[in-house]
């Protein structure tokens, strides 16, 4: 295990990252696959912040589209979604020796913690690793501009998007064999060509605040290491240089 180039790194883990692929709820395998990459990091002596997904379960906007509940009541289903996905990961990660926290976004107390910046940054400094859930607390904003907010609030120098494939193409690389995947981006150059790893407000609160964000397969074995490490791994995405 190599030595990690940044001190506080945060994860965004996507919910279809807790299931088997087009698969539903939480997968036991799929589960501590990730707990064993995250807890792996965490020898590289960094602290490490997580903030998860709830498409395994729910999709907000989808959902509301899809019955008559409306979107607000629908994307807060989807937050409360989260913090069953920010427990299970907990409790896993616990199994493998790695003191862990869930702060919420939204008060559940029998569960977690109510998220505060100066007590996330607490735990994070005591080596804990810490498990952000209940998105931002409000509908009408992703998981994803959650991620980019704790980021910002937490003074994160990266944040890794997980995903299941190697980093953004320039088209669907399983509807398209051709698909060419992109080394390095800036915010910008992803914003103006509507490159749909991550939404718009995200990518902006990370070009304001500087902060480097590499999309990479958290399947891959090794992969959020040699990120870590400064080595070339799926997409990075930077300012423009020059």
């Amino acid at each position: 295990m190599g030595t990690s180039k940044y001190k506080r790194v945060l994860l965004k883990l996507s919910g279809e990252s807790f299931c088997k692929p087009g698969g539903f709820g939480i997968d036991g395998q799929a589960l501590a696959s990730i707990a064993e990459r995250i807890a792996e990091i965490t020898k590289m002596g960094l602290q490490v912040a997580v903030v998860v997904g709830a498409g395994n379960f729910l999709r907000g906007e989808h959902f509301s589209q899809a019955s008559q509940i409306p979107r607000n009541t629908a994307d807060y289903m989807g937050m409360l979604t989260t913090i069953i996905n920010a427990c299970a990961l907990q409790e896993t990660l616990e199994k493998l020796g790695q003191e862990t926290r869930v702060l919420s976004a939204i008060d559940v107390p029998a569960l977690c913690e109510t998220f505060i910046r100066r007590r996330a940054i607490r735990h994070l400094e005591r080596g804990r690793i810490t498990i952000l859930a209940g998105g931002t607390g409000n509908p009408f904003f992703t998981t994803d501009t959650c991620a980019a907010l704790r980021a910002s609030e937490l003074d994160v120098e990266l944040l890794i998007k997980a995903t299941k494939v190697k980093g953004v193409y320039n088209d669907d690389p399983k509807k398209n064999p051709n698909a060419v995947l992109f080394e390095e981006l800036s915010y910008d150059q992803v914003l103006s060509q509507n490159l749909r790893i991550m939404d718009h407000s995200a990518i902006s609160l990370c070009r304001d605040n500087k902060i480097p964000i590499i999309v990479l397969n958290i399947f891959e074995k090794g992969n959020i290491a040699k990120a870590l490490s400064g080595e070339k791994v799926g997409t990075k995405i930077i300012a423009k240089r020059g």
